[in-house]
């Protein structure tokens, strides 16, 4: 199925280098699909802001989303700050300190494990009286992969991630009164997949878990969900949130997180260097461990737009950052025409997993960031980093 592309026609030398360019027209025609499966399932969709958090495009997900779902309490303050809604919030495990704040802004907080939940319970159970809407949930472990690459799958063996069916009947056994408090159950299989991995997922999460249905009030089905992907079974997701829904009698919630960027952004890049070491060498201004390191940690390629897979184009070139690390290198491509330096060009899909994952490593200077709106072609470098940013991170 044909790619939606929304930067065929765009001029990279309106942007500095390297900048992240989001493409608001993009963002919202995924928050649109997300917003339908919203409305016509009855589920509330949150956006990860683990995966993209530009709260310059707040005003967008407040108008088609039912909030954020966060990982630890700066991520919660920005959702409750800025993206309005409801605001989730699960970490593997919290300090007390953060925890506190979390339970000012958060609606749901999930915990990890019922050992963290019986050491918070009090001071959660305390905040909700302050607090009537706030509500806490426990992340199950069905024990079920869907995962390929295990650095992303939560349900690979040993993994610390939530609670598998014998730590919850023990926990149970153990302390009759453990659940109270409890109203809703978390989980989290997928990552980048379609409805199929969901399907075999929730039976095995129905099989094991389905007994403490009746003690809660909502399951939240975690992120991973490819939504907005072209190919993705959209009429097939909402049915089967229907009828979970019809089933159980449990409010579900979605958190996708590329879902909402998908398609969205591109990373604007310069050759500095040309070079030649058994292949052409390209040096860029970027680096795939400071601005993409996905490539490395996932690992996968990063498409570039205008260009191919080695050898299929006329001129084949490695493509390399600008960083001291051997391995900073983001792929072998082909190109039509032979790249000089000062040439730019765009990584593809580069919104998600990429702004928050930069680092300024070697003194690298971060990415700006652009807002594009390719119906209108208006443009505005909302953020450019620099030395001062590098320094205070530091001390």
């Amino acid at each position: 199925m044909q790619k939606r592309e929304y930067f065929t026609h765009f001029n990279t030398a309106r942007v500095p280098s390297p900048c992240y360019v989001i493409d608001k027209a993009a963002v919202q025609d995924n928050l649109k699909i997300l917003n339908r499966v919203q409305r016509e399932s009855g589920a509330k969709v949150l956006a990860a802001l683990k995966a993209f958090s530009c709260w310059n495009l707040a005003p967008l997900f407040r108008q088609h989303l039912s909030g954020t779902c966060a990982s630890g309490v700066h991520e919660a303050r920005l959702g409750r700050e800025e993206f309005g809604g409801e605001v989730h919030c699960y970490s593997a495990a919290y300090k007390e300190s953060d925890l506190i704040e979390i339970l000012k802004v958060a609606d749901h907080v999930l915990f990890n494990s019922f050992s963290q939940w019986s050491r918070f319970k009090s001071r959660a159970l305390t905040a909700q009286q302050q607090r009537p809407e706030l509500q806490f949930g426990i992340r199950i472990n069905p024990e079920h992969s869907e995962g390929e690459t295990e650095l992303y799958d939560p349900c690979a063996p040993c993994s610390r991630m939530g609670v598998t069916v014998a730590q919850f009947e023990q926990a149970v056994s153990d302390d009759p009164d453990i659940l109270d408090g409890i109203s809703g159950l978390h989980f989290h299989t997928l990552c980048q997949q379609d409805l199929p991995p969901l399907q075999r997922t929730l039976i095995a999460v129905e099989e094991k878990f389905g007994k403490y249905f009746p003690q809660i009030k909502w399951i939240n089905f975690g992120g991973g969900h490819h939504i907005s992907r072209e190919d993705y079974q959209v009429d097939e997701l909402i049915e089967l949130i229907k009828s979970f829904r019809v089933r159980h009698q449990l409010d579900v919630y979605l958190e996708p997180g590329e879902a909402v960027a998908l398609r969205s952004g591109v990373l604007v890049a310069e050759v500095l260097d040309i070079t030649w070491n058994g292949i052409a060498q390209a040096i860029l201004d970027t680096s795939a461990t400071c601005h993409m390191p996905d490539v490395l940690e996932m690992p996968y390629r990063a498409d570039v737009l205008g260009a191919g897979m080695p050898n299929e184009f006329a001129h084949t070139y490695r493509l390399g950052g600008m960083t001291c690390l051997a391995g900073d290198v983001i792929g072998d491509y082909s190109f039509r025409a032979s790249l000089t330096v000062g040439q730019r060009i765009m990584f593809d899909d580069m919104a998600h997993y990429t702004m928050v994952k930069t680092t300024t490593f070697n003194g690298i200077n971060l990415p700006a960031i652009a807002i594009w709106d390719s119906r209108t072609d208006e443009l505005d470098v909302i953020r450019e980093f620099g030395y001062t940013d590098f320094k205070q991170r530091l001390s």
